[in-house]
């Protein structure tokens, strides 16, 4: 059975939502991030050496980074679901929004996170991070216009990609700015299986 290592108000959320929207069995690991430090518990060192989460362990098979998790996960277990046909235009839109989430539109999120703690430090910083977050951000509002999911007429992995995205720029106070982006997030939010993955996974304060 594949199991999920599952690290509190983390990227692994959207990997536990993903499992639940497939009905996908699997056994559920937990971990708590330090309370003080935010970091995540040495115990995670023990799964894999980059000591972080999500992590799927499924027979052999052992993967760390949430896109390449998403395109496991699917191919194994979606039965031709949440994914275009390989070959197929939509499929290389879908590729491209599983690398962009956290190749491209995290880093001036991350960036704004790490610089911020600087205080003044960081302010000199500052616009040409918001300047790159508005950059990404608009881009994605955008594509989102007029549409329900961000590839085709129904949920992806991209979707699932793009959550975690939504969800930071939300916590930062940004995502109000950006309409379409806003509003496909509160559906996602919706969605049955993304209200039990927060009830198995715990109080996940991203999305509160």
């Amino acid at each position: 059975m594949l199991t999920l290592h599952h690290l509190n108000d983390s990227r692994s959320q959207r990997i536990l939502w993903l499992l639940e929207e497939l009905g996908t069995p699997y056994e559920l690991k937990q971990y708590q991030r330090n309370a003080q430090t935010r970091l995540a518990p040495p115990e995670l060192k023990q799964i894999h050496p980059l000591g972080k989460s999500p992590v799927i362990a499924d027979g052999d098979v052992r993967i760390a980074e949430s896109a390449a998790i998403v395109d496991y996960v699917i191919r194994r277990y979606g039965k031709g679901a949440m994914m275009p046909a390989p070959g197929s235009a939509e499929y290389e839109t879908y590729n491209e929004w599983l690398h962009y989430s956290e190749g491209s539109a995290m880093l001036p999120l991350m960036l704004n996170l790490y610089v911020s703690r600087l205080k003044e430090a960081g302010a000199p910083l500052h616009p040409r991070i918001e300047s790159e977050i508005a950059n990404h951000l608009g881009y994605i509002e955008s594509e989102l216009a007029g549409r329900e999911f961000f590839v085709g007429l129904s949920l992806s992995g991209a979707d699932i990609q793009m959550s975690f995205v939504a969800e930071v720029a939300r916590s930062f106070g940004k995502l109000a700015a950006y309409p379409n982006y806003a509003a496909w997030l509160t559906r996602m939010h919706a969605r049955p299986a993304f209200k039990r993955s927060v009830e198995k996974g715990g109080v996940y304060r991203l999305a509160s």
